[in-house]
């Protein structure tokens, strides 16, 4: 019997299986070169680029909570230069399609980074990250606002041919809503969600533990979240959706197929087990050898809802 076929197309870019990294979580891959094999992944989304290097903030920045984590990194990388000189040649290596996650203050920022991106034949698609505070707009972040979401994914679309995805808020009041504006607005795929916004407090300093006080929460304590989230937006839009949030092993990743996701990324568990891509991977091949399923596309969306 022949192995199942992992394969997925997520809005005209093939993947040779669902499994990819969450932005933030796996560097520019060359940081996971000893642990996995990387040409084995579906896609790699490197760490969120912007137009001039960001130092991020102070530390303590990353704290442990129950069931998952807090970041307040602050977005820190190496600008789109140095991407391109210290980080691009290494990526070009690898066979999994590269995937810039991008972000701005601006409109205009996200459109001349997608400029910048465009010529680069080993960067096959751009991950939108509209979780951003809009400096223009008094702070009010990209992802939840419809008028100013609309605004700064046509204004990418229209200097990008490459395959373009939004990573979406799950701090929104209507997750669908989004997902409609932004595929109407030009995205090939949503990817959501992005981490949920919390705090964790020291009782014996009266202080919060990350110097920026509040920090994004991911890991499996935001999985039921991500998981009702991918399905509503499954019900909502056409595109295919990437699941985001919490995957810790083949079963989550299956999981959140079965709602209505084509892909998964894989974040906080990569920091618990580095090799935690790979079991997904073949976790998702022995689930599909025990069901007699010959394809991971049999399951997309298969939930049962009475």
């Amino acid at each position: 019997m022949s192995a199942p076929d992992l394969t997925v197309d997520i809005g005209g870019l093939k993947l040779q299986n669902p499994v990819m990294t969450a932005s933030g979580t796996f560097g520019y891959a060359r940081e996971f070169d000893h642990y996995i094999d990387l040409n084995r992944l579906g896609g790699i989304i490197v760490k969120g680029l912007s137009l001039k290097p960001t130092k991020g903030n102070p530390p303590p920045r990353i704290v442990e909570t129950d069931c998952g984590m807090l970041n307040a990194i602050g977005l820190e990388n190496v600008g789109i230069d140095g991407f391109i000189k210290e980080k691009l040649p290494f990526l070009e290596t690898l066979r999994p399609p590269t995937i810039a996650n991008i972000y701005g203050k601006t409109v205009e920022e996200y459109a001349r980074l997608a400029e910048r991106i465009e010529p680069l034949d080993a960067v096959k698609g751009l991950e939108v990250n509209i979780s951003c505070p809009n400096v223009k707009e008094g702070g009010v972040a990209f992802g939840s606002d419809p008028k100013i979401a609309d605004e700064v994914v046509k204004a990418v679309r229209e200097k990008t041919t490459k395959h373009l995805m939004v990573k979406l808020s799950p701090n929104v009041t209507d997750i669908a809503l989004m997902a409609r504006v932004v595929e109407d607005a030009g995205a090939d795929a949503l990817s959501l969600i992005n981490t949920i916004t919390g705090m964790a407090v020291d009782l014996s300093t009266r202080r919060s533990k990350l110097a920026n006080v509040t920090g994004g929460l991911s890991g499996p304590a935001i999985k039921p979240v991500a998981l009702r989230m991918v399905w509503q937006a499954a019900q909502a839009v056409k595109i295919p959706i990437v699941g985001v949030g919490g995957i810790m092993n083949a079963t989550d990743a299956l999981e959140f197929m079965m709602v209505g996701a084509t892909a998964v990324q894989v974040g906080t568990a990569n920091f618990v087990n580095p090799g935690s891509t790979m079991a997904i991977i073949d976790g998702m091949q022995t689930w599909l050898q025990q069901e007699g399923l010959d394809e991971i596309k049999q399951l997309i969306g298969t939930l049962v809802v009475d």
